[in-house]
Protein backbone atom coordinates (compact mmCIF):
# COMPACT_ATOMS: atom_id res chain seq x y z
CA UNK A 1 0.00 0.00 0.00
CA UNK A 2 2.88 2.68 0.88
CA UNK A 3 4.02 1.94 -3.16
CA UNK A 4 0.64 3.19 -4.27
CA UNK A 5 0.32 6.19 -1.77
CA UNK A 6 4.05 7.55 -2.55
CA UNK A 7 3.64 7.00 -6.15
CA UNK A 8 -0.11 8.94 -6.11
CA UNK A 9 1.59 11.30 -3.96
CA UNK A 10 4.86 12.19 -6.54
CA UNK A 11 2.56 12.05 -9.87
CA UNK A 12 -0.11 14.23 -8.64
CA UNK A 13 2.29 16.93 -7.19
CA UNK A 14 3.76 17.19 -10.94
CA UNK A 15 0.08 17.31 -12.36
CA UNK A 16 -0.77 19.96 -9.66
CA UNK A 17 2.45 22.09 -10.96
CA UNK A 18 1.52 21.61 -14.39
CA UNK A 19 -1.65 22.97 -13.79
CA UNK A 20 -0.68 25.14 -11.52
CA UNK A 21 1.85 27.04 -13.65
CA UNK A 22 -0.92 27.37 -16.53
CA UNK A 23 -3.49 28.66 -14.24
CA UNK A 24 -1.62 31.18 -12.11
CA UNK A 25 -0.94 32.65 -15.32
CA UNK A 26 -4.27 32.69 -17.25
CA UNK A 27 -5.90 33.88 -13.91
CA UNK A 28 -3.36 37.10 -14.58
CA UNK A 29 -5.47 38.50 -17.40
CA UNK A 30 -8.62 38.97 -18.65
CA UNK A 31 -8.40 37.57 -21.81
CA UNK A 32 -6.11 34.47 -19.85
CA UNK A 33 -9.14 34.09 -17.66
CA UNK A 34 -11.51 33.19 -20.80
CA UNK A 35 -9.30 30.06 -20.84
CA UNK A 36 -9.81 28.98 -17.49
CA UNK A 37 -12.98 26.60 -18.81
CA UNK A 38 -10.69 25.09 -21.26
CA UNK A 39 -7.79 24.16 -18.72
CA UNK A 40 -10.59 22.72 -16.61
CA UNK A 41 -11.61 20.62 -19.60
CA UNK A 42 -8.42 19.50 -20.68
CA UNK A 43 -7.38 18.46 -17.11
CA UNK A 44 -11.17 16.01 -17.06
CA UNK A 45 -10.27 14.96 -20.86
CA UNK A 46 -6.25 14.32 -19.68
CA UNK A 47 -7.61 12.34 -16.56
CA UNK A 48 -10.04 10.09 -18.47
CA UNK A 49 -7.13 9.09 -21.06
CA UNK A 50 -5.49 7.92 -18.02
CA UNK A 51 -8.29 6.34 -16.44
CA UNK A 52 -8.82 4.69 -19.82
CA UNK A 53 -5.42 3.28 -20.51
CA UNK A 54 -6.04 1.52 -16.93
CA UNK A 55 -8.71 0.11 -18.16
CA UNK A 56 -7.47 -1.55 -21.03
CA UNK A 57 -4.40 -2.76 -19.20
CA UNK A 58 -6.58 -4.96 -16.55
CA UNK A 59 -8.83 -5.87 -19.02
CA UNK A 60 -5.81 -7.19 -21.41
CA UNK A 61 -4.72 -9.20 -18.09
CA UNK A 62 -7.89 -10.63 -17.59
CA UNK A 63 -7.84 -11.88 -21.08
CA UNK A 64 -4.32 -13.45 -21.28
CA UNK A 65 -3.43 -17.17 -20.19
CA UNK A 66 -1.60 -17.67 -16.62
CA UNK A 67 1.83 -17.65 -18.99
CA UNK A 68 0.41 -14.44 -20.69
CA UNK A 69 -0.04 -13.13 -17.35
CA UNK A 70 3.56 -13.96 -16.24
CA UNK A 71 4.69 -12.70 -19.52
CA UNK A 72 2.73 -9.34 -19.37
CA UNK A 73 3.82 -8.22 -15.71
CA UNK A 74 7.14 -8.64 -16.77
CA UNK A 75 6.81 -6.37 -19.84
CA UNK A 76 4.96 -4.24 -17.45
CA UNK A 77 7.58 -4.34 -15.03
CA UNK A 78 10.44 -3.41 -17.47
CA UNK A 79 8.24 -0.71 -18.78
CA UNK A 80 7.89 0.85 -15.60
CA UNK A 81 11.01 0.75 -14.64
CA UNK A 82 12.22 2.50 -17.59
CA UNK A 83 9.93 4.82 -17.64
CA UNK A 84 10.51 6.06 -13.91
CA UNK A 85 14.57 6.61 -15.00
CA UNK A 86 13.24 8.41 -18.78
CA UNK A 87 11.12 10.55 -16.06
CA UNK A 88 14.10 11.51 -13.65
CA UNK A 89 16.40 12.05 -16.23
CA UNK A 90 13.68 14.80 -17.88
CA UNK A 91 12.76 16.52 -15.22
CA UNK A 92 16.66 16.99 -14.72
CA UNK A 93 17.06 18.46 -18.21
CA UNK A 94 13.66 19.88 -18.75
CA UNK A 95 12.51 21.07 -14.97
CA UNK A 96 13.97 24.55 -15.26
CA UNK A 97 12.20 25.53 -18.08
CA UNK A 98 9.28 23.63 -17.68
CA UNK A 99 7.37 27.03 -16.49
CA UNK A 100 8.92 29.01 -19.65
CA UNK A 101 7.85 26.00 -21.94
CA UNK A 102 4.10 25.46 -20.88
CA UNK A 103 3.30 29.67 -20.51
CA UNK A 104 5.12 30.31 -23.92
CA UNK A 105 2.94 27.79 -25.38
CA UNK A 106 -0.62 28.53 -23.88
CA UNK A 107 0.29 32.01 -24.76
CA UNK A 108 0.79 31.31 -28.59
CA UNK A 109 -2.98 29.66 -28.14
CA UNK A 110 -4.74 32.38 -26.63
CA UNK A 111 -3.28 35.23 -28.47
CA UNK A 112 -4.61 32.89 -31.72
CA UNK A 113 -7.58 32.47 -30.02
CA UNK A 114 -7.16 28.37 -30.41
CA UNK A 115 -8.81 27.61 -27.02
CA UNK A 116 -8.91 24.12 -28.66
CA UNK A 117 -5.06 24.17 -28.89
CA UNK A 118 -5.15 25.17 -25.12
CA UNK A 119 -7.38 22.64 -24.15
CA UNK A 120 -5.07 19.85 -26.26
CA UNK A 121 -1.85 21.48 -24.58
CA UNK A 122 -3.32 20.79 -20.80
CA UNK A 123 -4.91 17.53 -21.65
CA UNK A 124 -1.63 16.22 -22.84
CA UNK A 125 0.37 17.57 -20.27
CA UNK A 126 -2.06 16.33 -17.25
CA UNK A 127 -2.40 12.66 -19.74
CA UNK A 128 0.92 11.88 -19.62
CA UNK A 129 1.37 12.08 -15.62
CA UNK A 130 -1.71 10.23 -15.37
CA UNK A 131 -0.62 7.71 -17.03
CA UNK A 132 2.95 7.45 -15.75
CA UNK A 133 0.62 6.36 -12.97
CA UNK A 134 -1.29 3.66 -14.16
CA UNK A 135 1.81 2.21 -15.66
CA UNK A 136 3.91 2.72 -12.47
CA UNK A 137 0.87 1.25 -10.33
CA UNK A 138 0.38 -1.55 -12.64
CA UNK A 139 4.31 -2.14 -12.61
CA UNK A 140 4.47 -1.91 -8.94
CA UNK A 141 0.76 -3.62 -7.07
CA UNK A 142 0.14 -6.07 -10.02
CA UNK A 143 3.13 -7.70 -10.89
CA UNK A 144 4.46 -7.64 -7.54
CA UNK A 145 1.23 -9.17 -6.89
CA UNK A 146 0.64 -7.69 -3.73
CA UNK A 147 -2.08 -8.69 -1.40
CA UNK A 148 -4.94 -5.90 -0.58
CA UNK A 149 -8.52 -5.31 -1.11
CA UNK A 150 -9.21 -2.50 -3.99
CA UNK A 151 -10.55 -0.73 -1.33
CA UNK A 152 -7.47 -0.35 0.52
CA UNK A 153 -5.68 0.56 -2.96
CA UNK A 154 -7.77 3.23 -3.62
CA UNK A 155 -7.57 4.78 -0.02
CA UNK A 156 -3.84 4.58 -0.38
CA UNK A 157 -4.40 6.45 -3.57
CA UNK A 158 -6.50 8.82 -1.88
CA UNK A 159 -4.01 9.33 0.77
CA UNK A 160 -1.22 9.65 -1.45
CA UNK A 161 -3.40 12.58 -2.82
CA UNK A 162 -4.48 14.83 0.24
CA UNK A 163 -0.48 14.37 0.96
CA UNK A 164 0.19 15.63 -2.41
CA UNK A 165 -2.32 18.81 -2.13
CA UNK A 166 -0.44 19.54 1.35
CA UNK A 167 2.61 19.26 -0.14
CA UNK A 168 2.32 21.27 -2.80
CA UNK A 169 1.17 23.88 -0.45
CA UNK A 170 4.01 23.68 1.81
CA UNK A 171 5.95 24.00 -2.05
CA UNK A 172 4.35 27.07 -2.52
CA UNK A 173 5.41 28.99 0.26
CA UNK A 174 8.41 30.38 -0.51
CA UNK A 175 10.78 27.62 0.35
CA UNK A 176 9.82 28.07 3.75
CA UNK A 177 9.49 24.78 4.52
CA UNK A 178 11.38 22.78 1.26
CA UNK A 179 11.96 23.98 -2.14
CA UNK A 180 10.80 22.23 -5.11
CA UNK A 181 15.03 21.75 -6.23
CA UNK A 182 15.31 19.53 -2.49
CA UNK A 183 11.95 18.29 -2.96
CA UNK A 184 12.89 16.62 -7.08
CA UNK A 185 16.30 15.82 -5.57
CA UNK A 186 14.89 13.88 -2.64
CA UNK A 187 12.05 12.17 -4.55
CA UNK A 188 13.93 11.14 -7.88
CA UNK A 189 16.11 9.40 -5.29
CA UNK A 190 13.64 7.36 -3.83
CA UNK A 191 12.09 6.54 -8.06
CA UNK A 192 15.54 5.41 -9.20
CA UNK A 193 15.27 3.24 -5.74
CA UNK A 194 12.01 1.95 -7.06
CA UNK A 195 12.68 1.73 -10.49
CA UNK A 196 15.62 -0.97 -9.37
CA UNK A 197 12.64 -2.75 -6.93
CA UNK A 198 10.93 -2.75 -10.91
CA UNK A 199 13.89 -4.45 -12.51
CA UNK A 200 14.12 -6.79 -9.84
CA UNK A 201 10.69 -7.54 -10.31
CA UNK A 202 10.79 -8.52 -13.91
CA UNK A 203 13.59 -10.96 -13.16
CA UNK A 204 11.86 -12.63 -11.07
CA UNK A 205 9.44 -13.05 -13.33
CA UNK A 206 11.35 -13.68 -16.39
CA UNK A 207 13.23 -16.82 -13.84
CA UNK A 208 9.87 -18.44 -13.34
CA UNK A 209 9.67 -18.21 -17.32
CA UNK A 210 13.00 -20.08 -17.71
CA UNK A 211 13.99 -17.23 -19.82
CA UNK A 212 16.99 -15.97 -17.11
CA UNK A 213 19.02 -18.54 -15.85
CA UNK A 214 19.94 -18.02 -11.98
CA UNK A 215 23.23 -18.63 -12.48
CA UNK A 216 23.30 -19.48 -8.88
CA UNK A 217 20.34 -19.53 -6.63
CA UNK A 218 20.69 -18.75 -4.01
CA UNK A 219 23.84 -16.37 -4.04
CA UNK A 220 23.28 -15.99 -0.10
CA UNK A 221 20.67 -15.97 2.76
CA UNK A 222 19.72 -13.73 4.99
CA UNK A 223 16.18 -14.27 6.04
CA UNK A 224 17.57 -15.60 9.38
CA UNK A 225 18.39 -11.54 9.64
CA UNK A 226 16.28 -9.17 7.69
CA UNK A 227 12.87 -11.19 5.90
CA UNK A 228 11.12 -9.83 3.33
CA UNK A 229 7.37 -10.21 5.14
CA UNK A 230 7.07 -7.82 7.34
CA UNK A 231 9.15 -4.49 8.98
CA UNK A 232 12.05 -3.18 7.09
CA UNK A 233 12.78 -5.87 4.98
CA UNK A 234 9.25 -5.60 3.51
CA UNK A 235 10.34 -1.93 2.92
CA UNK A 236 13.80 -2.47 1.26
CA UNK A 237 11.74 -5.26 -1.07
CA UNK A 238 9.10 -3.18 -2.31
CA UNK A 239 11.68 -0.04 -2.70
CA UNK A 240 14.57 -1.02 -3.23
CA UNK A 241 14.26 -4.47 -4.54
CA UNK A 242 15.78 -6.44 -1.85
CA UNK A 243 16.05 -10.58 -1.82
CA UNK A 244 16.78 -12.55 1.32
CA UNK A 245 17.58 -15.35 -0.97
CA UNK A 246 18.42 -13.73 -4.48
CA UNK A 247 19.78 -15.30 -7.64
CA UNK A 248 23.39 -14.11 -8.36
CA UNK A 249 21.18 -13.10 -12.30
CA UNK A 250 19.04 -10.90 -10.17
CA UNK A 251 22.54 -9.32 -8.25
CA UNK A 252 24.13 -8.82 -11.91
CA UNK A 253 20.82 -7.11 -13.08
CA UNK A 254 20.41 -4.89 -9.85
CA UNK A 255 24.30 -3.64 -9.94
CA UNK A 256 24.48 -3.02 -13.63
CA UNK A 257 20.82 -0.83 -13.13
CA UNK A 258 22.57 1.29 -10.76
CA UNK A 259 25.74 1.53 -13.05
CA UNK A 260 24.37 2.36 -15.76
CA UNK A 261 22.05 5.05 -13.69
CA UNK A 262 24.86 6.85 -12.08
CA UNK A 263 26.35 7.04 -16.08
CA UNK A 264 23.05 8.19 -16.94
CA UNK A 265 22.88 10.89 -14.66
CA UNK A 266 26.25 12.26 -14.77
CA UNK A 267 25.90 12.36 -18.69
CA UNK A 268 22.41 14.40 -18.09
CA UNK A 269 24.56 16.60 -15.55
CA UNK A 270 27.26 17.68 -18.42
CA UNK A 271 24.12 18.36 -20.50
CA UNK A 272 23.09 21.06 -17.99
CA UNK A 273 25.27 24.08 -19.37
CA UNK A 274 23.12 26.87 -19.27
CA UNK A 275 23.39 28.88 -15.91
CA UNK A 276 21.06 28.64 -13.27
CA UNK A 277 18.02 31.19 -13.57
CA UNK A 278 17.42 33.42 -10.67
CA UNK A 279 14.64 30.78 -9.04
CA UNK A 280 15.69 27.50 -10.35
CA UNK A 281 13.30 25.55 -8.26
CA UNK A 282 11.82 23.55 -11.02
CA UNK A 283 9.71 26.33 -11.60
CA UNK A 284 8.02 26.92 -8.80
CA UNK A 285 4.89 29.28 -9.17
CA UNK A 286 5.26 32.44 -8.39
CA UNK A 287 2.31 34.94 -6.95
Amino acid sequence: MEQVAFIVWRESIEALLVVGILFTWLRASPEGRRGLPWLWGGVGAGLLLAGALGLVLLGLASWLSDTGQEWFQAVMALAACALVVHMVLWMRQRGRSLRRELETGASEQIHQQRWWGLFALVMIAVAREGSETVVFLYGTVLSSRTEGSAAAMGLAGLGGFALALLSFWLLQLGGRFITWRRFFRITETLLLLLAGALLVLATDRLISLEVLPTLIDPVWDSAWLMGTEQGLGKLLADFAGYRAMPALSQVLVWFAYWAAVIVLLRSSARKLVQPPAANPDHGALAA
